[in-house]
C-alpha cells in the first residue's frame, strides 16, 4: 500500500489494483505466501489505521470540505480553460493533489463537475454581460421564432449556385441584424473559447426547443455559439 500511494498519489481502491509482480515481491521481502493478501480486510479498521500510517509516513493528509472548494476553484481557472475532457481533468486533479500532497478523494467526479460548472458559469456570465439589451431579445426571438430561421441558419448550403449563393448572403444579413459584437468573447484565449465548441455542435445539431428549459445565462450563451 505504501508502494502504491508513493507511485499512485493515491490508495488502491481494492487487491485488484495491486501490480501482481510488486505483491509477490514485498511478499517474499517479508516471508509470507502472497495468497494472504486476498485475506486482507479492505473496508475495517485495520485498513484505516494503516492508510494513516501511510499519510503520516510520506507527509499527506486527508482531503477536507475547504480542499474541495479549493480544487474546484482551481480547475476552474486553471484547468478547464485547457483541458476538455472529464479524463483529463481527473487526470490534472490528481497529479495537484500530489502536489498539494492531500490523499484524493475515492471519487474525484464531484469535484471535476464542480470545477467545470464553475468555469461554464463564468463564461456564460461574461459572455450575457457582453450582449445588449436589443441583442439578447433579438436571440431570443431566434430562439423561439416559428419562421424556422435558426434552422435554416444552421443548415449547410445546398448544391453551389447563384440560388443558393443568394440564400447565404440573406442568412449572413439576418445573422449580423442580431447585433452580437465582435468581440463578444474578448478576454478569453482561443483555448478557453473551446470550451463553447461543444455548445456549437450540440445546438447546431437540435431543434430550437432544445434551448428553452435552460437557465438564461445558459439558454442565450449556446445561441451566441451559433454564429
Amino acid at each position: 500500500m505504501l508502494k502504491f500511494f508513493e507511485q499512485e498519489g493515491r490508495f488502491p481502491r481494492h487487491v485488484g489494483e495491486l501490480p501482481k509482480a510488486a505483491a509477490d515481491y514485498v511478499a517474499g521481502q517479508v516471508k509470507v505466501e502472497p495468497a494472504l493478501l486476498a485475506q486482507y480486510d479492505w473496508s475495517g479498521r485495520s485498513i484505516e489505521r494503516h492508510r494513516a500510517q501511510v499519510r503520516e509516513a510520506l507527509g499527506f493528509r486527508e482531503l477536507t470540505r475547504a480542499d474541495e472548494d479549493v480544487l474546484a476553484e482551481w480547475l476552474a481557472d486553471k484547468i478547464c480553460p485547457m483541458v476538455f475532457t472529464d479524463e483529463g481533468l481527473r487526470a490534472a486533479l490528481l497529479s495537484r493533489c500530489r502536489t498539494l500532497k492531500i490523499e484524493p478523494p475515492g471519487r474525484v467526479e464531484r469535484i471535476v463537475g464542480a470545477g467545470r460548472a464553475r468555469f461554464e458559469r463564468e463564461f456564460c456570465l461574461h459572455v450575457l454581460n457582453g450582449l445588449s439589451a436589443d441583442s439578447t431579445r433579438s436571440l431570443w426571438e431566434l430562439a423561439t421564432g416559428e419562421d424556422g430561421f435558426l434552422l435554416e441558419l444552421k443548415s449547410d448550403p445546398r448544391r453551389l449556385g447563384l440560388e443558393t449563393l443568394l440564400k447565404e448572403i440573406v442568412k449572413l444579413r439576418r445573422a449580423k441584424a442580431l447585433g452580437l459584437a465582435a468581440d463578444l468573447f474578448g478576454g478569453y484565449s482561443d483555448r478557453r473559447r473551446r470550451r463553447a465548441d461543444p455548445w456549437r455542435r450540440s445546438s447546431s445539431g437540435t431543434r430550437p426547443g432544445w434551448l428553452l428549459p435552460r437557465r438564461p445565462s445558459r439558454r442565450t450563451s449556446r445561441g451566441t455559439t451559433l454564429r
